[in-house]
């Protein structure tokens, strides 16, 4: 096993790896798209001891999988839906991240549920999370997270000060997972770079070769040097997320997924907004579907929408509207009222939902949450729908799918198979204080270090201890370590200054300015690194700047055309 580091001369590397590959010597598996899906197959593929390839037009969790609610859950309002098959699949795939495969990323989170009427509310909610934790349980293993606790309406204040007295009656706690959703993608594509396979990102598909009826790889393009290329496979799957119709039509497929593009927005505001225990959230019913205030570092995470998007699916931004219709949701719930002054930052996804494809003579009204994978051409199989929280299982399907009876002698084995960073973090934990006495820093930050990157800690010790420089916070952002900025060029994938700011850091929603502060002094850490003269960074500043600008600017607009036009603006080469 590699190291899974992602420098710029790895990049270098995977791309002459994937450019080499011919009709005699292709790959096993190719994975169009570096979403949590494309990079958990990849992953999966990789550990089966496959010959695997992997890219993304743009950076590795660059659509939906950065724009997520940040949770790795069973979905308890699905419960409601009586979709018992995808809440005890998740629930199991969710202890899994804990215990074993991503104990550093993925953490526990309190959430209350309020009771509007103490005797209906308590046996209805109280049913569904005890069915919840019912399907959590496994017999002879040690319980994830806690058990559910009904709390009155003291112990409820107790907990959420901040909860509007005529809210609740009183609340059911229970516990779910939250993730940092990028950070996450990036590391199942280190883990699968470890196990062998090649990955690039910010590399096209702009076709698909063919040999007689069967795919056999595909026409890509390197976005940073617009080299075309040849991309040789035995397999395809194609993990394109609300990009998948875009990619069928390439590949001129007979059959295909439809998906639907639903957008889902979140916005942040201060810790000090909200009264309540910064380890416990909330969870409540809208009209619509379900409002969540998630705890993170400093601040709490509020979603979500769910709209029609009928946009371009690269541009999915927030209007005012949106932002309106959260600050509504979360004040009817909370005693101080939060205003627009309060937002710190939005950030905007599209959902991709699956549609059944339609047969001649039916009429298609079902959107499942759950996956599909379709053979859209010999050879090339397509996944869609599903969660976040079990990626897993789609991706052990996906392959398992367009290896067909080979599969019976390659099992997947990413049930037993930690991420990167997971193994031994234990231990790491246990000598945080000893790191933050040796390095000035308060165990806070390095508790939170040990979250980003588990056992990987030691390569950010390392630069620091190199350059003690590293080891000052970021101008701008001083939740971030300079060493984190250098790290993320060389050796999380980061090619372009967006890709740092709003991915390998979470700036675009974590501060005011949406990044542009730390800007410059990301740029100078890491242009020697990847090679930036000084025209192009100050072009990358500039890119990153009138892009967070114009994301300002569109949640001010009140529809969807309007904002993605200003957004739009910014992404042209």
């Amino acid at each position: 096993m590699r190291n899974g580091e992602l420098s710029p001369s790895f990049r270098d590397e995977a791309l002459h790896t994937l450019e080499n590959t011919t009709a005699d010597n292709p790959l096993d598996v190719f994975v169009v798209g570096g979403g949590v899906t494309g990079a958990g197959s990849a992953f999966d593929a990789a550990t089966r001891g496959l010959k695997v390839g992997v890219v993304d037009a743009k950076d590795w969790a660059s659509g939906t999988s950065s724009r997520s609610s940040k949770l790795m859950h069973g979905g308890l309002r699905y419960l409601e839906m009586l979709d018992f098959k995808l809440v005890a699949e998740a629930l199991k795939e969710r202890d899994l991240l804990l215990q074993h495969t991503a104990p550093h990323l993925v953490e526990p989170v309190a959430f209350v549920f309020p009771f509007e009427h103490r005797l209906i509310d308590r046996a209805f909610i109280g049913s569904g999370v005890l069915l919840y934790d019912t399907m959590a349980t496994r017999p002879g293993r040690k319980r994830a997270l806690p058990l559910r606790r009904h709390l009155g309406k003291k112990a409820l204040n107790s907990h959420f000060p901040g909860l509007a007295d005529d809210a609740a009656v009183g609340a059911l706690e229970y516990y779910d997972a939250k993730v940092d959703d990028a950070r996450f993608v990036m590391t199942l594509i280190r883990s699968a770079v470890g196990y062998g396979a090649a990955a690039a990102n910010h590399v096209s598909v702009i076709g698909y070769l063919h040999d007689g009826e069967r795919v056999s790889g595909v026409r890509a393009r390197d976005e940073m040097t617009g080299r075309e290329f040849d991309i040789h496979a035995r397999r395809t799957i194609l993990a394109g997320g609300v990009w998948t119709e875009e990619q069928q039509d390439l590949a001129q497929a007979d059959a295909g997924l439809h998906v639907l593009a639903s957008k889902g927005v979140h916005i942040t505001v201060d810790q000090d907004k909200i009264k309540a225990d910064p380890d416990t959230g909330i969870i409540s019913k809208t009209e619509k579907s379900v409002l969540f205030v998630i705890p993170w570092e400093g601040y709490w995470v509020i979603g979500t929408t769910d709209t029609p998007w009928d946009q371009d699916v690269d541009s999915p931004v927030a209007n005012s509207d949106d932002i309106d219709y959260l600050l509504k949701h979360a004040n009817a719930i909370l005693t101080e009222k939060l205003t627009r002054n309060d937002v710190i930052g939005v950030y905007s996804g599209l959902r991709p939902l699956l549609q059944p494809v339609v047969k001649e003579g039916q009429a298609s009204t079902k959107v499942s949450r759950e996956h599909t994978v379709m053979e859209v051409e010999p050879a090339l199989a397509a996944i869609a729908g599903g969660k976040f929280t079990t990626y897993r299982v789609m991706a052990e399907d996906a392959v398992d799918f367009v290896l067909g009876d080979d599969a019976k002698d390659r099992r997947s084995l990413t049930e037993s198979v930690p991420l990167l960073g997971a193994q031994g973090v234990g231990a790491v934990r246990r000598g945080q204080a000893g790191i933050a006495e040796k390095y000035g820093w308060d165990e806070d930050r390095v508790k939170r270090l040990i979250r980003r990157y588990g056992t990987l800690l030691e390569d950010i010790l390392d630069l620091v201890d190199e350059d003690p420089e590293l080891g000052r916070p970021l101008s701008g952002a001083q939740r971030y370590l300079r060493a984190e900025a250098h790290y993320a060029a060389s050796s999380e994938g980061a090619v372009h200054l967006g890709d740092i700011l709003e991915r390998r850091m979470r700036l675009n929603y974590e501060v005011r300015d949406r990044g542009k502060a730390a800007a410059e002094a990301v740029a100078a850490i890491v242009a020697p690194i990847l090679g930036w003269d000084d025209e192009r960074e100050a072009k990358e500043i500039a890119d990153f700047n009138a892009h967070a600008d114009a994301q300002i600017a569109a949640e001010s607009t009140h529809d969807d055309a309007s904002a993605a036009a200003l957004v739009e603006e910014t992404l042209k080469p």
